[in-house]
């Protein structure tokens, strides 16, 4: 058995703070544990230019981590939720979704006023069809242009001029606390507006199944009590959802699941693969205070039942 307790994780800024977050959470509850992040360069990471739904998807960010997972060579991989499958291969499990950041999406722009105060005609940066679909629904006057590249690359462009706004995660600006360029507003998107991807803002504890993390069921169970009850139960709906559309790592989807006491209210919209079309629903319900994750599943499959009977696999494609 390794001397260390390994955690796999992209090499990307964002990633390498995301792995930290964890690193710190492990060494909170088993503070004699050596622990080692192992940096991993994924597909996702080489591929740097067009969109993800033209090279494979968001599962590019994964495949070498999980392969290094499943070789024994790490213990532990983190990601971000958003760009996990919505259902695992049997050789791996969710040990863990710790607190969940802000799902929402973020407008940083040029202009005050978020989509709504852009002008006509302005270009908006972002290789999301989702992001792409989303805005257009609600702004079809403006150009959109590919974006790709880390958070820095990212307001680098617009700060050179290149671009009138672009659309991020929150969540990785906040764990990330870059200073925003002078000159530039950044407005929080409503998620009833502006639907957040399944599982964004969520960080995933990956683990092999089968096996006992470091080979200690110690070890395993104190990981496994890092997950928070709410983050569980939000992506977990989120989640089932996803599963039971048939929904890609490419698919054009926006669902989010927000729990408010016992009550778990799960928002969602889907696009055609050109944009043209569109359906949207929410479901709110009552979880379970014995297992409110296993009522979070439950509501997710109610929803994609309503929406399949809508024609929702016609629309991405799997009908």
């Amino acid at each position: 058995m390794a001397s260390k307790l390994r955690i796999g994780s992209r090499g990307s800024r964002l990633a390498l703070a995301q792995a930290d977050i964890v690193k710190s959470l492990i060494a909170t509850v088993l503070p004699a544990l050596a622990i080692e992040i192992v940096t991993i360069r994924t597909s996702g990471d080489r591929l740097t230019a067009g969109s993800l739904a033209e090279v494979g998807g968001k599962g590019l960010f994964i495949k070498e981590i999980e392969e290094t997972l499943a070789a024994g060579a790490i213990d532990l991989a983190v990601h971000s939720m958003k760009d996990m499958p919505a259902v695992l291969p049997p050789q791996f499990r969710l040990i863990a979704v710790p607190r969940r950041e802000d799902p929402r999406d973020a407008l940083i722009s040029r202009f005050e006023g978020a989509l709504h105060g852009l002008p006509a005609g302005a270009r908006l940066g972002t290789s999301s069809p989702r992001r792409h679909f989303e805005a257009m629904r609600i702004r079809p006057d403006l150009h959109f242009a590919p974006l790709r590249g880390n958070v820095d690359t990212r307001l680098g462009r617009l700060a050179a001029g290149e671009l009138d706004a672009i659309i991020l995660a929150l969540a990785g600006l906040n764990r990330l606390a870059l200073p925003i360029p002078p000159g530039l507003a950044v407005e929080h998107l409503d998620a009833g507006e502006f639907v957040p991807a399944g599982g964004q803002g969520a960080l995933a504890i990956e683990a092999r199944a089968g096996s006992m993390v470091h080979g200690s069921a110690e070890i395993d169970a104190a990981i496994a009590a890092l997950s928070d009850p709410v983050a569980v139960t939000e992506t977990s709906s989120e989640r089932a959802f996803l599963a039971a559309i048939g929904a890609s790592c490419t698919s054009p989807v926006g669902v989010h699941g927000s729990l408010a006491g016992d009550r778990l209210t799960l928002r969602t919209i889907l696009f055609s693969a050109d944009g043209r079309r569109e359906l949207a629903d929410s479901i709110s319900e009552t979880v379970s205070r014995s297992d409110p994750a296993k009522t979070g599943r439950a509501i997710g499959g109610a929803l994609a039942r309503r929406m399949l009977d809508r024609g929702a696999a016609e629309l991405i494609g799997n009908g």
